[in-house]
């Protein structure tokens, strides 16, 4: 067993387990154990699981990101603290500067990739257990979890007459379904992930954070992930595009609920929700402008039609 095969090993008996548990639980019910549709069903059971599972990662996420954003002001003027010096020490005293700005307020440039990080094992799991299936029913074995029997239905199973382990660039042989299904996978896959990334950018980004370095690193990534899981797209059996697709729909149900109902500070979705409550004649949360608070951060206040300000009184200087 070479060094890969270890890493995996317990991805790959924890990805199979959850598979085989929802196949048991949805044959007991009736559904038939060799139907490509249990095992779909039980392809979806297993994103839940780990989806879920991960949401106490995506809140420190999205407090991270938060935190990235709003400290867009300060990070610009680290930069032109030390714009210019190109010597050994000021590029050392800078990049300390900024891990400690970081650490202040609990955040990093890398929190928006860890969900993916985290996801990446039990994708690689699965697409070496479904692209496995086909060799250890040939040679009579089970596949982590999968006993040989398990391993004879699935390699049977097909929805829409596309095998779950077959991919476009293998086991395909010509099967029109195979092309067809995996075309319009991939497509729902990229356009979700693309989808998902462009409504945080567009809803949820405060003015200063939109002009900001780290926004061009966000657009790069807008365009080049969908390409990249695009193109090795045809690589993966149907079944790890399964997962993807519905892994990424999660994902994009999730950012829209966080987005309308948790917006970030100063952000075009922030004022959309206070609006929402203002004409609903809810009292408007203190969603900030963008600022830091106690940096003169002003609350968003939408004003009905017809509603009169009441002037407030300038204080009076001191003599």
């Amino acid at each position: 067993m070479d060094l890969f095969e270890t890493i995996m090993f317990p991805f790959k008996w924890f990805v199979s387990i959850i598979m085989v548990g929802f196949h048991e639980g949805m044959s007991a019910l009736g559904m038939p154990a060799a139907s490509g549709w249990t095992w779909t069903l039980s392809i979806i059971g297993l994103v839940l699981v780990i989806r879920a599972a991960l949401i106490p990662v995506f809140v420190k996420q999205i407090k991270a990101q938060r935190g990235m954003q709003l400290l867009q002001p300060d990070l610009k003027k680290l930069q032109n603290k030390y714009k210019g010096k190109k010597d050994q020490l000021s590029r050392q005293a800078m990049a300390q500067e900024q891990m400690a700005m970081y650490k202040k307020h609990g955040t990093n440039p890398f929190s928006a990739c860890l969900p993916l990080l985290i996801q990446m094992p039990f994708f690689l799991a699965l697409f070496t257990v479904l692209s496995g299936i086909t060799s250890a029913r040939d040679k009579g074995q089970g596949i982590g979890a999968m006993n040989h029997e398990q391993v004879v239905q699935f390699d049977e199973s097909s929805i829409f007459g596309a095998p779950l382990n077959a991919a476009l660039l293998y086991h395909s042989d010509g099967n029109l379904a195979v092309i067809v299904l995996t075309i319009l996978m991939i497509l729902a896959m990229t356009a979700s992930q693309f989808i998902t990334q462009k409504q945080i950018m567009a809803k949820n980004m405060s003015e200063e954070a939109m002009a900001s370095p780290y926004m061009r690193q966000q657009k790069m990534m807008l365009y080049i992930l969908p390409i990249v899981f695009g193109v090795g797209g045809i690589n993966f059996p149907i079944g790890v595009l399964i997962y993807w697709t519905t892994t990424n729909l999660w994902t994009m149900g999730q950012q829209f609920f966080v987005i309308r109902r948790m917006p970030t500070p100063g952000s075009p979705a922030a004022k959309a929700l206070a609006e929402r409550r203002a004409a609903k004649g809810l009292p408007v949360l203190p969603i900030l402008s963008g600022k830091r608070e106690g940096a003169g951060a002003a609350p968003i206040v939408v004003q009905h039609k017809g509603q009169r300000v009441q002037p407030h009184r300038k204080p009076r200087k001191k003599k």
